[in-house]
């Protein structure tokens, strides 16, 4: 027997239908590349990505195939992202920040027939330009105003191509399991590899993610998606805001920290998410200015651990909540969030930044568990270490054109590639890559432990941990630092009196460098492949 419900598929374009039903006239502002503020609103901004779809499909695009974005987070990217959806093609968000050399692979290994860009990236491409033999034609994210004179082929001006489009066009009726975007991996190993998102799986994990201990948006939300759409599917909130009706705040190319406050002020933003290194910039910037955010009241940390003394700034003096979260580009790519259980809700002070220094735990779609090298489960203990796996209508099967690949364990979970515990509550601590933990005297030691206390440090900017061979102890953490301008950078027996009561006193570093800066992946993330290999042969001093 089956239920007499009606079919209707979980497809993308409903809702920005639905936005612009309910919610026609809610702001949609964005710092614009050109520099101004623009101010749309969803009504208009669906009526312009029909015009996208429309165009897209006089242009000859049909459903599967690729369309690449090269774009910071505008009104334009936006419009365009749910155009090329809505066309049943594949949007393809590529990341300015991966080397020109992995760019064009991406390209030509996604099969991406045309390219929307930004004009900051129109020098990039040009210099790849002939290693892009699949693309037909290049739309360059401007008006006619500010079109730049290009070797790219075909190139328009966005709105000039616009104009080729009415807008008296019906979305693509696409399966719900069709294809709806392509995102790669960083690729800091290997090749990057392609994750491809479902039209259901996005809806189902923005519907996981707007639950109320998640992002818990709503209609009376700003909210600001500093995390670019390039990265890890924009962290679904291009899809998250529009389905509860919250105003749009696109901050465009500018994140320094200046810019960053400039635009919460301004725009009234309650609501954001990024990456710590942006968070650290703009409480640098708070500090040194004596400003403040009071519009903000949450804020969504993710993409590497949180160390706790940047929650603590946030919520003691500012009083903006911290969401620790984590997840992959392979769940769309929220895991798990940090929020306060009844069963942990008399925990206070000190104790409570410890454990909110945890990354949460996973929303309703996401299963997870931990297990030993033999894949068996592991307790929730909030002790043992074990590989992180994870299951769920949002993660990955596959990567794209590598279906011959098994990446799921006999269950149907997809291995992480994180070390993580579990405490009996649910909430889970990633302790490390499994290709980072350091293996001392045959136990592990948690380098993202060790960074998160070491930033608690007065004057660190920023702390790396890394192995250091060790003809007793096999692996001995290499504590490197990048301090703040101005600030003398501490010993190792004061950064290890520091840290004395903040790790096993067997975790404490065994030696300390401190650099002018600290190699960074394209997504933000420190690169330990880098510091591993400048520091492959170290030994501490005598």
């Amino acid at each position: 027997m089956l239920g007499l419900m009606q079919d209707w598929p979980l497809l993308m374009h409903t809702v920005l239908d639905h936005a612009a039903v309910q919610h026609p006239h809610r702001e949609v502002v964005s710092r614009s590349v050109e520099g101004p503020f623009h101010r749309t609103d969803y009504a208009t901004l669906r009526g312009r990505a029909l015009r996208v779809a429309q165009r897209l499909g006089r242009d000859g695009i049909r459903q599967g195939d690729r369309v690449a974005t090269l774009a910071w987070n505008t009104w334009r990217h936006l419009e365009a992202w749910y155009g090329i959806a809505g066309v049943g093609a594949v949007y393809h968000t590529v990341n300015p920040r991966l080397f020109p050399d992995q760019i064009a692979w991406i390209m030509n290994h996604a099969g991406s027939r045309v390219m929307m860009l930004d004009l900051s990236f129109v020098k990039l491409v040009e210099a790849i330009g002939d290693k892009l033999p699949l693309v037909e034609r290049f739309i360059i994210l401007t008006d006619a105003a500010h079109m730049p004179e290009t070797s790219l082929r075909n190139a328009v001006a966005y709105e000039d191509w616009l104009t080729g489009a009415d807008g008296d066009f019906a979305w693509v009726k696409v399966e719900e399991n069709a294809a709806a975007g392509i995102c790669y991996t960083s690729g800091t190993t290997g090749d990057p590899k392609g994750v491809v998102y479902s039209h259901r799986s996005n809806v189902i994990h923005a519907l996981a993610c707007n639950q109320v201990d998640c992002f818990g948006l709503g209609a009376a939300d700003r909210v600001m998606p500093v995390v670019p759409m390039f990265h890890a599917n924009g962290w679904s909130l291009a899809l998250c805001a529009p389905m509860v009706g919250a105003a749009m705040v696109m901050p465009g190319a500018k994140l320094d920290g200046a810019s960053v406050h400039e635009t919460i002020t301004q725009e009234r933003v309650t609501f954001s998410a990024a990456v710590p290194t942006v968070w650290m910039m703009l409480l640098q910037h708070l500090e040194s200015t004596g400003t403040r955010i009071d519009s903000m009241n949450r804020v969504a940390i993710g993409g590497s651990a949180c160390p706790p003394a940047i929650t603590k700034a946030y919520q003691e003096k500012y009083g903006v909540r911290v969401i620790h979260a984590w997840g992959m580009t392979e769940m769309s790519p929220v895991g798990t969030l940090f929020a306060v259980k009844p069963e942990v809700a008399q925990v206070t002070g000190e104790a409570m930044l410890r454990l909110q220094a945890k990354q949460g735990t996973p929303p309703y779609t996401v299963e997870m568990k931990i297990t030993d090298d033999e894949d068996r489960d592991l307790p929730w203990d909030g002790t043992t270490f074990g590989r992180l796996k994870v299951r769920g209508p949002a993660v990955a099967r596959r990567y794209f054109r590598r279906e011959e690949e098994d990446i799921l364990d006999a269950q149907g979970y997809f291995d992480t590639g994180d070390v993580a515990t579990m405490d009996p509550n649910g909430y889970m601590e990633i302790t490390d890559r499994s290709k980072d933990v350091i293996k001392s005297g045959g136990e592990w030691i948690s380098s993202i432990a060790l960074e998160n206390a070491a930033v608690g440090y007065p004057g660190v900017a920023e702390a790396a941990v890394v192995s250091m061979k060790d003809a007793k102890w096999d692996e001995r953490p290499l504590l490197i630092l990048v301090m703040k301008p101005g600030v003398l950078s501490p010993s190792l027996p004061q950064m290890r009196d520091f840290l004395a009561d903040k790790v096993a006193k067997w975790w404490l570093p065994d030696d300390l460098v401190v650099l002018d800066d600290i190699p960074h992946t394209a997504t933000g993330k420190i690169l330990k492949t880098k510091l591993r290999e400048m520091f492959k042969d170290h030994r501490p001093a005598a």
